[in-house]
């Protein structure tokens, strides 16, 4: 077995120093470059001709003060290894894949690891390798906003967008334990649309999803506050959830729910009674310290007020106590 002589050992050292696919420059006890590998030349714009010799912190003054600043300290001073994760620290280093990355000002996603290194008859060195992670953020976006549709399509109603059933189920159970927690008031509505199956019969499945859409358009503009929630409950029926509303709060919304959909002025020739447009029936719910139930109850409650409505001839608003 033959053991390579030292001019060899150092040749071979920056042939694979040139070779390996990551950054790699070395600091001497000064903090000055006295190893600048190939990949770092490529991807900086910096030779290391223009680089050895000089101090680190000139060359990338905006990294001083920086995290890695405190890394490589640590690696001179304490004898201290430190990890820099592209999550906390993104791209420190003006570092680009190509021309055209550097005119976007789209960096090199690194991972940048630094680590001391015991040089014989010197002072302490330190190793800075960075290496190029941005496949695997890439992967990471695109899964993270692959579960966020994903998370979003099955909170949402296929065809009119709003919150469907299981966003409101969850919805729902969260209000209703926060309310309790709180000692505050939360009001459920249950909005249905009168006659729709006459409605759907005549005039088409096709007109009567474009009526659904567009009454569920109206319902969530009237809903301000981000805490307040419309979702489809089943066919023609809609539910909204009023946190921090009580009784007289939310009939006053569900009249004005009323009104705003007598306002959209669709024509419904099919409606019994006077009217011949699409009005809508609301049963109106409320819990509070005063009626402590669950959500269940609560929701037995407003179906209870929404028929009570229907029977007092649709278009009506009906509460719990009515």
């Amino acid at each position: 077995m033959s053991v390579a002589g030292e001019p060899d050992r150092l040749s071979l050292l920056e042939s694979v120093l040139g070779a390996i696919g990551l950054g790699a420059v070395v600091l001497d006890s000064t903090r000055r470059v006295v190893l600048w590998n190939h990949w770092m030349a490529r991807h900086s714009g910096l030779p290391a001709a223009a680089v050895l010799g000089c101090d680190f912190f000139v060359l990338f003054p905006e990294l001083r003060d920086k995290r890695i600043d405190a890394a490589v300290q640590q690696a001179l001073r304490d004898n201290f290894p430190s990890v820099l994760s592209q999550s906390l620290n993104k791209a420190p280093f003006a570092l680009y894949a190509n021309p055209g990355a550097v005119t976007r000002d789209e960096r090199i996603q690194q991972a940048v690891a630094v680590s001391p290194i015991a040089v014989h008859g010197a002072e302490r060195h330190c190793l800075i390798q960075i290496t190029d992670v941005s496949v695997a953020v890439g992967r990471e976006k695109l899964l993270r906003e692959q579960t966020l549709v994903l998370r979003s399509q099955s909170f949402a109603d296929g065809l009119t967008g709003i919150a469907n059933r299981r966003h409101f189920d969850v919805a729902m159970e969260k209000e209703s334990r926060r309310a309790k927690r709180n000692g505050s008031a939360l009001s459920l509505l249950m909005i249905d649309i009168d006659y729709f199956k006459a409605y759907n019969d005549h005039y088409g499945h096709q007109q009567g999803d474009a009526c659904l859409t567009r009454v569920a358009g109206a319902l969530e503009a009237m809903l301000n506050r981000p805490t307040d929630l419309l979702a489809r409950y089943g066919g023609e029926e809609f539910a909204a959830i009023l946190p921090d509303t009580d009784a007289a709060q939310a009939r006053q919304m569900a009249e004005s729910i009323r009104h705003c959909v007598i306002g959209l002025d669709i024509s419904h020739q099919q409606a019994g009674g006077a009217m011949h447009q699409i009005t809508v029936s609301i049963g109106v719910a409320t819990q509070n310290l005063a009626n402590p139930v669950d959500v269940a109850q609560l929701i037995g409650a407003a179906d209870r007020a929404l028929y009570a409505a229907k029977r007092s001839g649709r278009n009506q608003v009906a509460a719990q106590a009515d």
